[in-house]
């Protein structure tokens, strides 16, 4: 049974929080600091003190009961039952596309909100129209957690597919970016009689090989890559560089970061908000945008320490057990119908050459501003991709039996 949910944080939740960042103490920081080191002390001097005295959690909660929030049973093989929460607005196009949206870390079912209107009512131009379903993750947001080891993409794609069969869509397609992309793309890999396509919006790949893309890799040692591919490697590298301290503490030793995030408020926000401002290109975020993300963490169901698991399971994922390795989608994966955009800002941008050994790519944009929080940032922007791929004369266009979108 699917039932609707409505979001309701007790008040004794709140005056917890609120307990917690009266008492929090904040370090001390260098002078001219600005973000090389982290997170400005001057931004989190601001922040706490507005979260503490003037944030206002129930409207925030009113926002997000105003999108139609359900719940359902998942049976997870090995792990039992899950409770998962979920988004789903059905278009009032009869032929409308189903269409699962998968967030990452440190995103929420929230993502998807502005793509809701343009996606499932498209304007009288004649655009493609979709169902959408946007789950919270297990351990993110309102989904139940996970109580055993071993819960890797493999589990993550088990539930979203499963999502979908119960919601009566046996064909789909899928968007995501950051672990939307990995859950995705193994979505693809264990079910491709039913997603039938799937849009991207980071491209985490490897260069071409001589053995296994000999074309491809002779191509990408020949060609000039252009301004934008260029721009984009730098930005790749400058990520791997400076940015990457979060991910090896969270595939390595998730339960030691989960004491901060569990008991302070305060290092949970230091910690996402560091992200929101990094991956994003100059979005300008809002105190209310900026808590509202944290506060999904910092209320959720399983707590915000739950979320870090994905990166320790993914990673240690043992293939011999039947597990999807890390690294498996983000090589070639045949059956499925691509189309990606990618976006300037974002954490993995790649040439082209390197983005074919993904798999059948029948749609490319490259987009001329936006970050690693697409669906946030530029939403127009994904939902013109999603038109032009599934749309006519798209390259997956009519890819779902029965549903052409019109």
């Amino acid at each position: 049974m699917v039932e609707p949910y409505r979001l309701a944080v007790s008040d004794k939740a709140i005056d917890d929080l609120k307990g917690k960042l009266a008492l929090s103490t904040l370090p001390d920081e260098l002078e001219d600091a600005g973000w090389d080191m982290g997170t400005p002390l001057s931004d989190m001097q601001r922040l706490v003190q507005y979260w503490k005295n003037d944030f206002d959690w129930r409207a925030s909660e009113s926002m997000l009961n105003s999108m139609p929030n359900y719940q359902t049973d998942i049976d997870i093989e090995g792990f039992g039952t899950l409770e998962i929460h979920l988004v789903h607005q059905r278009s009032p196009v009869a032929r409308a596309i189903p269409l699962l949206f998968s967030h990452g870390w440190p995103g929420s079912f929230l993502e998807v909100k502005k793509l809701l209107p343009l996606l499932t009512e498209p304007d009288n131009d004649g655009g493609v129209a979709f169902h959408v379903v946007a789950p919270s993750l297990p351990n993110f947001g309102f989904s139940q957690g996970v109580q055993q080891r071993g819960f890797g993409l493999r589990q993550y794609a088990e539930t979203c597919h499963k999502l979908m069969l119960k919601l009566g869509y046996t064909q789909y397609v899928t968007q995501g970016g950051d672990w939307g992309f990995q859950v995705t793309r193994t979505m693809g890999l264990l079910y491709p009689e039913s997603c039938k396509a799937s849009h991207i919006n980071v491209t985490e790949c490897f260069p071409p090989s001589c053995t296994k893309q000999p074309r491809l890799w002779l191509q990408d040692k020949l060609t000039l890559y252009s301004e934008h591919e260029q721009a984009g490697l730098s930005r790749t590298e400058e990520h791997q560089k400076e940015g990457i301290g979060y991910d090896m503490l969270q595939q390595t030793k998730p339960q030691t970061i989960s004491y901060a995030f569990t008991d302070s408020p305060v290092a949970l926000l230091g910690w996402i908000y560091e992200k929101l401002k990094a991956w994003t290109d100059n979005y300008p975020w809002t105190d209310d945008e900026i808590l509202t993300w944290v506060c999904i963490y910092w209320f959720s169901r399983a707590g915000a320490a739950a979320s870090t698991r994905i990166y320790y399971e993914s990673t240690h994922a043992d293939a011999s057990r039947g597990g999807v390795p890390y690294q498996r989608p983000m090589q070639w994966i045949g059956h499925v119908k691509y189309g990606v955009a990618s976006f300037p800002k974002d954490l993995s941008v790649h040439p082209n050459t390197w983005v074919k050994t993904l798999g059948n790519i029948v749609h490319h944009s490259r987009q001329p501003h936006g970050g690693h929080f697409a669906a946030v940032e530029r939403p127009e922007a994904i939902v013109a991709d999603l038109q032009a791929m599934f749309g006519r004369g798209g390259g997956a266009y009519g890819c779902v039996e029965g549903c052409d979108g019109y």
